[in-house]
């Protein structure tokens, strides 16, 4: 698959990094579709994957690295600030459009995981785009907190919270907590097993350059986001929602309780398997299949 190296500036000046992927058998500028990854990760986590089945369906495509992680610029290193992340998501648009290989009017936007959560946000916000697919989405922050940390570590929480705060407002460097762990009863931001398994074999197999390392105010950053409270203003942007029916890292009970408040016209799918199964094996193929033809469907039409 050809694919070209890019990069474009994004919020603060910092310089994002990431690929494009020429739509297949067209010679005419095309759609495009920018893709972004969840919390932590950086693009060689199979959105390389996900970009090349668009191209084949003659669809452009965009992958990058959020600021602040991977091969993007960005300051502090590791830390997840889903404002930042969400401006540079159209930062992306932005450019995709200024090329001459891109039909302007026709963007769609994909994420996964935390960035299912930013395609929402933009979809909302940014009426140029025209499609959207968010993929076992992050829709709630508090929800997800509550569900994630044990109700005996959330004084402890708390109190890591507000010694970072005052740690940093004395001029030290950002605390540091590891994203998984192998020990399920350890403090992480994924503390669950399935998230271990798949950062540790995605990392070594791929993405040599992915960190097990978040700044603590991520977390914090990441509570206070509620990308799900925009979704009844996606529409007329055609939505399609996939939904992994064993998510315990994004539970699935949040994004259904979302769909429900979006408008018409949309979609949800439901798929078998954890919140990770998405990016391989048959989970890839069906997650992708149904991705990719909502943007034909609406994009190409």
């Amino acid at each position: 698959m050809n694919r070209e190296d890019i990069e474009f500036q994004g919020e603060g000046d910092a310089t994002l990094r990431g690929w494009f992927y020429p739509a297949k058998n067209t010679s005419a500028c095309a759609p495009v579709v920018v893709l972004a990854h969840g919390l932590s990760c950086v693009k060689e986590m199979h959105l390389d994957d996900y970009a090349a089945v668009f191209a084949e369906a003659g669809l452009n495509a965009l992958v990058y690295d959020h600021q602040n992680f991977g091969d993007s610029d960005g300051a502090p290193r590791q830390e997840v600030d889903p404002v930042l992340q969400y401006r540079d998501f159209r930062n992306a648009i932005t450019y995709a459009i200024t090329r001459p290989d891109v039909d302007a009017s026709k963007v769609g936007v994909w994420g996964s995981s935390f960035s299912g959560g930013h395609a929402l946000m933009v979809a909302a916000i940014d009426k140029r785009v025209k499609a959207v697919v968010s993929q076992v989405p992050f829709v709630s922050g508090s929800g997800i907190l509550r569900r994630l940390i044990r109700p005996d570590f959330i004084a402890h929480t708390r109190a890591a919270l507000g010694g970072d705060r005052l740690h940093r407002f004395a001029g030290g460097e950002p605390t540091m907590l590891p994203v998984v762990t192998p020990d399920p009863t350890a403090q992480a931001v994924m503390p669950a097993t399935e998230a271990y398994e798949w950062f540790s074999k995605t990392s070594a197999d791929r993405a040599p350059n992915w960190k097990n390392e978040m700044t603590v105010r991520s977390l914090e950053l990441a509570g206070e986001y509620e990308p799900g409270s925009y979704i009844s203003r996606i529409a007329p942007t055609p939505l399609l929602m996939i939904v992994a029916g064993e998510d315990a890292v994004a539970p699935f009970e949040l994004a259904l309780d979302a769909y429900e408040e979006a408008r018409e016209p949309k979609q949800i799918i439901v798929t078998r398997g954890g919140h990770f199964d998405a990016y391989s094996g048959p989970g890839f193929d069906e997650c992708s299949a149904a991705a990719r033809d909502h943007f034909v469907k609406y994009l190409r039409a």
